[in-house]
């Protein structure tokens, strides 16, 4: 296995990391005086910005490394996710949006609020972030392993720790002085080399086949179906209309971590075009890393592939990065997965620090004193590092469970927001399309949505639906829940 990274390696992952530290450093530089300018900018971000943010902000390590390995086993199937996002998004950008706006809102949960009272907006914050810690600290594990592989040809827990670190670091420098502006602008440069590293993998996969019929071969092993119109498919057309959709919508419209960027737009407009765009870019950088995994098969179709490392199961990705990169290819590679893993964590801890001043802290402390507006900036920058703390803590913590426990940790944690979208989706809808629901009901509809997916996993009672119903099953409890009561009670 050639596994040890070379000089050219380091000095391209080195690079990188001077980029990091000169741009962090360049954007941190102006003055931030408003907790609302830290948290959206004061509503100054150019929609073309927002737009590529909320692209990186969706893709990971997990999704850099995962793409790929949906196509080698499968199809193109994945690409109708994003399908069905893009119709999520011309809901959210005419419905959600500019009732957003119309709030000047710095968190989604300030609808609720308005709808329900100030108890509404903490306990969907509250939700959101139990569900953040769980999601985006696992994530940040996935993230720190590939990097731990790649870098020290192994898996040991010190040099997990130190990948984890270096990950936060990085997420830190952006989010900690900058703010949101600091973090839409890095998240330009992440994607350019996320997605530019993707580009020469599949350049150099290409010309490693110049002598194989790809298309072929591909047809052949129906490789190349982009739409799935059985029942029962994991993407499937009616998945796809039903339980991916409303996934989308609350990923998209609901979750802070993705929205928080949307709502430093100059207005509802810009804000709309920002999702709407931010789709059609992922549609092909989705579609490159699903051409890798299928280039992939093709370099693989007749060998003995065991996609096993130090006993941790690997994508086949991740298994070629060890065992086929050339020199400089491998560092490129390596920055591209950290790139995507940066983009993830530093829009989280922005994200989740937002919710809990603006949300939380803010109103609870306005009603107890009179205090400068500095001073919730300076709360913000503590609750960046709080969050910061928290998830490296996760990502540790997801190390130990993944060994010595049968129930996946990883697979709940990255779960755990669909888990918490459901009950979202239920109160929004309610609050949005309805005159029924009451503050009291709020909690039980969001616990409601939970457990009612939580009840419906393989590992609680053996049952085994597919998670789109589950969505669509989470969703309707938790909106009839809202609908027991009326909001003039």
């Amino acid at each position: 296995m050639n596994s040890s990274f070379s000089s050219l390696d380091w000095f391209v992952f080195f690079a990188y990391f001077l980029v990091l530290g000169v741009t962090s450093y360049v954007l941190s530089q102006g003055k931030i005086k408003t907790s609302r300018e830290y948290f959206v900018s004061a509503n100054s971000m150019p929609m073309f910005a927002v737009a590529i943010s909320v692209l990186a902000t969706s893709q990971s390590a997990a999704t850099f490394l995962g793409v790929p390995e949906f196509s080698y086993k499968n199809d193109f199937t994945f690409i109708g996710f994003y399908l069905s996002a893009l119709l999520a998004v011309i809901f959210v950008a005419f419905v959600l949006i500019p009732k957003f706006y119309a709030l000047r809102a710095v968190t989604v949960y300030e609808l609720l609020e308005s709808r329900y009272g100030e108890s509404a907006k903490k306990q969907a914050g509250l939700m959101f972030l139990v569900g953040r810690v769980l999601a985006s600290g696992a994530r940040l594990y996935i993230g720190a392993l590939a990097i731990s592989m790649i870098l020290f040809g192994d898996i040991l827990f010190l040099h997990v720790m130190l990948s984890i670190t270096v990950l936060m670091f990085g997420a830190l420098a952006y989010t900690y002085f900058g703010g949101v502006k600091s973090v839409i602008l890095s998240d330009i440069i992440q994607a350019i080399i996320y997605v530019g590293a993707g580009v020469v993998v599949l350049v150099y996969l290409y010309y490693s086949l110049e002598h194989v019929n790809i298309l072929q071969t591909l047809q052949e092993h129906q490789k190349l179906r982009l739409f799935d119109i059985s029942m029962d498919g994991k993407f499937s057309v009616i998945g796809l209309l039903s339980g991916w959709l409303l996934l989308n919508i609350a990923a998209f419209g609901l979750d802070q971590d993705m929205t928080q960027r949307v709502l430093s737009c100059k207005n509802k407009n810009e804000a709309a075009k920002s999702l709407i765009v931010s789709i059609l870019l992922i549609i092909p950088v989705v579609l490159l890393f699903l051409s890798i995994g299928a280039l992939l098969f093709v370099f693989y179709q007749n060998a003995d592939v065991v996609q096993n490392f130090d006993g941790e199961n690997i994508t086949i990705f991740m298994y070629y990065i060890l065992n086929e990169m050339p020199e400089g290819l491998r560092g490129l590679v390596t920055v591209g997965a950290i790139a995507a893993a940066l983009s993830s964590t530093n829009s989280v801890l922005g994200a989740m620090a937002s919710v809990a001043i603006e949300d939380i802290y803010k109103p609870w402390k306005l009603k107890h004193s009179h205090v400068e507006e500095m001073h919730f900036v300076k709360a913000a920058r503590v609750a960046v590092l709080f969050f910061a703390v928290l998830l490296s803590a996760m990502a540790m913590v997801s190390y130990f469970w993944q060994r010595y426990s049968d129930l996946s940790l990883i697979s709940f944690a990255l779960g755990v927001m669909a888990f918490a979208y459901t009950g979202l989706l239920g109160v929004f809808f309610s609050a949005i399309f309805t005159n029924r629901g009451t503050a009291k009901l709020v909690p039980w509809s969001l616990l409601g949505g939970f457990v009612s997916v939580l009840a419906l996993q393989p590992y609680t009672f053996g049952i085994n639906i597919g998670f789109s119903w589950q969505i669509v099953i989470g969703t309707i409890i938790a909106f009839s829940l809202m609908q027991l009561g009326k909001n003039d009670e």
